[in-house]
């Protein structure tokens, strides 16, 4: 039973947000979440990363229950070992979301994730801008999208990403895929109707919570759906984006100061 006060159930971005700068989580965190979840309180962790870094979010937010993953679209039971949702996009309509961004922006460095096994490679083109240790097949553009993917990267040579990701959603209509950036230089694209508030609602349902209860972290734009999502409480870490800053109810120390940990530290304590 969950004190009265308290969330019933508390959902953290992590890279930028629960992750530090540095890529690690600190012992501090870990305890924290700890105790979050000895106290009755379901952890989620709630990432863009895809079901092929699995093995890393693990580590990372070691009490999570759920694992909401791929921007929303791949959502991991921890306890059973089972996914609750598994979302693609066809290939052939990726295909026509990047030509018509093409079609705006010019030539675009585009990377798809179609592997869902632990460390899979991305396939597509190189680009050195990619901040994170990644295995990468290059293959032309027409290959990566004979099948079904989770989903794609997409990096403009003349745009910074919250100009592309504005023209994105201008022309890439939502019940063809979704689109959002989450601090790299690339926007995302991913199945319609999939964000990190879809995903929270799966799990949400699962665990019979409403979304009154819910309390949530973030930094970056990918995390507005989620914001919108949760009643209890919309916290920005101070390094986050100007636009999830404007949405929060209340701002956290940085990622670096273990902001999410401290908060939740206080909540506690009350």
């Amino acid at each position: 039973m969950v004190k009265p006060g308290l969330p019933k159930l508390v959902a953290t971005d992590l890279d930028g947000t629960l992750v530090r700068s540095d890529d690690t989580v600190s012992a501090y965190t870990h305890e924290v979440l700890a105790r979050v979840r000895a106290a009755g309180i379901r952890v989620v962790g709630a990432t863009g990363r895809g079901p092929r870094l699995t093995s890393l979010t693990r580590g990372d937010i070691r009490d999570a229950d759920f694992l909401v993953m791929a921007q929303g679209g791949w959502v991991l039971d921890q306890a059973e070992g089972t996914y609750l949702l598994r979302s693609r996009l066809p290939g052939s309509e990726l295909a026509g979301v990047l030509a018509a961004l093409e079609a705006e922006v010019g030539e675009l460095s585009v990377m798809v994730e179609a592997l869902d096994h632990d460390d899979a490679p991305l396939w597509g083109d190189y680009d050195p801008t990619w901040r994170y240790p990644v295995v990468l097949e290059r293959r032309p553009r027409a290959e990566c999208l004979t099948g079904n993917v989770i989903k794609a990267f997409a990096r403009s040579f003349a745009y910074d990403v919250d100009e592309l990701l504005a023209v994105a959603r201008q022309v890439v209509a939502p019940e063809v895929a979704s689109v959002t950036q989450a601090g790299l230089d690339y926007v995302e694209i991913c199945p319609a109707k999939v964000d990190k508030g879809t995903g929270l609602a799966v799990v949400a349902q699962a665990v019979g919570v409403d979304p009154a209860d819910v309390l949530v972290f973030g930094d970056m734009p990918n995390d507005l759906p989620m914001f919108a999502w949760a009643g209890w409480g919309r916290v920005a870490v101070a390094n986050a984006h100007p636009t999830l800053k404007a949405v929060a109810d209340e701002m956290t120390l940085t990622n670096d100061e273990d902001g999410v940990a401290v908060y939740l530290d206080r909540l506690l304590s009350r």
